[in-house]
């Protein structure tokens, strides 16, 4: 098997220029011309228009509406540590709340950065690792309603891994039943002793996905249909919904 192509001599100068490019918007902010772009980093227009168009079609960068300035796309977001606020008092005392009405984990998670953080873990009951619950959507409840809001899931899920015996791959997971529902269930598949369900919190304005709440605790019982526990949740859920939007 040959190793990938060596670089030729032009293509570490177009990397450097498309990376300047990115900075200059991050700098000048949306709404950027190429002419402003091409003016303050004195390249060629030729070159600038090249390498916008190149940054646009991999999603780095996107037009404005109006067709004149460019701003940050969605993949630019993914260079940068996501970084994510504390919630507010008033939606740690409605979790709170929930934990005061159950015995098993009450765990509040956002969805801002398009991954699994969790932002209220429950002191009595902490959660599996976070950095886990990020790079494997798939084998978690909250991390399964986050895939089924998804256009293509496969987006978010970039690994399999079987943590249990019971772990399910993303493959065969049935989001469109956990869209339908509004509820996601694990029975034991990314720790044997811990299940979880989850609930979304969406924002009260037009429906966007914000946060989600979850309960954990024993499999076998989290199996089962549990249906006061998911009203709670969904109540609590409710509750949530104008505090973190």
């Amino acid at each position: 098997m040959t190793g990938p192509a060596p670089l030729s001599g032009r293509q570490p100068k177009a990397v450097r220029s498309a990376l300047a490019v990115l900075e200059e918007v991050v700098a000048a902010g949306p709404g950027v011309t190429a002419k402003e772009i091409s003016a303050a980093l004195k390249l060629p227009q030729a070159t600038t228009y090249r390498l916008l168009n190149l940054l646009v079609a991999e999603e780095y960068l996107v037009r404005l509406p109006d067709l004149k300035g460019f701003e940050l796309g969605r993949r630019a977001a993914r260079l940068a540590v996501p970084v994510v606020t504390a919630p507010p008092t008033a939606a740690r005392a409605v979790v709170e709340h929930l934990r005061g009405l159950v015995r098993w984990g009450v765990h509040l998670a956002s969805f801002r950065t398009g991954q699994v953080v969790i932002v209220d873990p429950d002191p009595d009951h902490p959660p599996s690792d976070g950095a886990l619950l990020a790079r494997y959507p798939q084998v978690s409840a909250l991390g399964r309603l986050l895939l089924a809001e998804q256009p293509d899931w496969h987006a978010l899920v970039r690994e399999e891994r079987a943590f249990t015996a019971h772990t399910t791959r993303a493959a065969d997971l049935d989001l469109a039943a956990v869209a339908a529902a509004g509820l996601a269930r694990q029975c034991g598949e990314l720790r044997a002793d811990r299940g979880c369900l989850a609930v979304p919190v969406r924002a009260p304005s037009d429906g966007t996905l914000a946060a989600g709440l979850a309960i954990a605790g024993p499999p076998h019982r989290i199996a089962e249909p549990n249906d006061e526990i998911v009203a709670l949740l969904r109540d609590h859920a409710d509750r949530l919904a104008p505090l973190l939007a």
